[in-house]
């Protein structure tokens, strides 16, 4: 019995990957034409579809949202009972029907070309109404389905889903949408806060900045770096300009060598000129830099050098960057 259920898995797998290897020849004039139709959009993309289709239409409107194409999805049932009203003559409906032919979109097609809005069809089949009536039909038949009886939705649903993601992928590209973008539409997950999360946002400042003298003692240091609890000091010159900093790995260095702590300055201990982010820079680089150099705590300066803030992996971690 385990062997039957691994040989129908994979044979349902190969099936679905067949139906997707397919979709690489139907990238043709179609489907240019549709992103050409979609491209010069002044409004919304309306996805509608029934059953198993509405159901990746919901899925297809959403990708299309979060990478640069205003969409949505309306059910074609509930369009018959008053949802009409969120479709106007500047959108462009997207209708998802396998076979073409389903009742309840063909039912709302003349309302659609009666006012005008540019209509793109996926079917599996190019001869049916739907099809015929669309200004672009993208085809996404499919030879067999994955279930055996040929009944359930499976190849053709996942054949119809690659495909809108390719045409949600070729409109993010034509629209040079950019990560950033993409974390605009997405500010409350992980991602959000990687992409739109400044260093300014999170640092600490004012008095909060381990600070010493160039011609601090190393004790003296030593008590900056517990009070500030940052795991460094920086080092300032008498101007105020950044000297350096000195950090919890440059004082193992220094208790190898025979160092009196009261009275050595922390400028002959220091590390000069170490690396320092910018303020304005992505909190993300702040983690790219402390992982890439092992390090735990930058100094943060403005595009002119001036000193105004430090930063460590607790407070990258504390908002969620890592």
């Amino acid at each position: 019995m385990t062997q039957e259920f691994i040989d129908s898995a994979l044979r349902a797998i190969v099936i679905q990957r067949d139906s997707i290897d397919a979709l690489t020849t139907r990238i043709n004039d179609d489907f240019v034409h549709a992103c050409q139709i979609l491209m010069q959009c002044k409004g919304r993309v309306v996805v509608t579809g029934m059953g198993k289709s509405g159901h990746i239409g919901n899925k297809i409107a959403a990708t299309l949202a979060s990478t640069g194409t205003p969409s949505f999805f309306v059910h074609p049932g509930e369009a018959s009972h008053g949802d009409m009203g969120m479709i106007t003559g500047q959108d462009v409906v997207l209708a998802i029907s396998n076979s073409g032919n389903t009742s309840e979109v063909l039912t709302i097609l003349p309302l659609i070309k009666r006012m005008g809005a540019p209509l793109i069809s996926m079917t599996g089949n190019p001869d049916s109404v739907l099809a015929r009536e669309a200004a672009a039909n993208l085809d996404v038949s499919v030879a067999l389905e994955a279930c055996p009886l040929g009944l359930a939705p499976t190849s053709s649903t996942t054949a119809t889903l690659v495909m809108g993601d390719a045409l949600a992928i070729a409109l993010l590209e034509a629209r040079g949408f950019s990560a950033e973008d993409f974390a605009f539409s997405h500010p409350g997950g992980s991602l959000g806060r990687r992409l739109l999360l400044r260093v300014s946002d999170i640092m600490h400042t004012g008095d909060q900045i381990p600070r010493v003298n160039v011609n601090t003692t190393l004790r003296e240091a030593l008590l900056e770096i517990s009070m500030k609890g940052l795991g460094m000091t920086t080092v300032i010159s008498d101007d105020g300009s950044l000297e350096g900093i000195f950090t919890d790995g440059d004082l193992r260095r220094t208790l190898d060598r025979p160092i009196d702590i009261h009275t050595t300055p922390i400028r002959d201990v220091m590390t000069r000129h170490g690396r320092t982010i910018y303020d304005d820079q992505l909190a993300a680089e702040a983690l790219n830099i402390m992982e890439d150099l092992k390090i735990n705590a930058l100094p943060v300066t403005n595009r002119s050098g001036e000193l105004t803030g430090a930063i460590n992996m607790h407070d990258l971690l504390r908002a969620g960057v890592i």
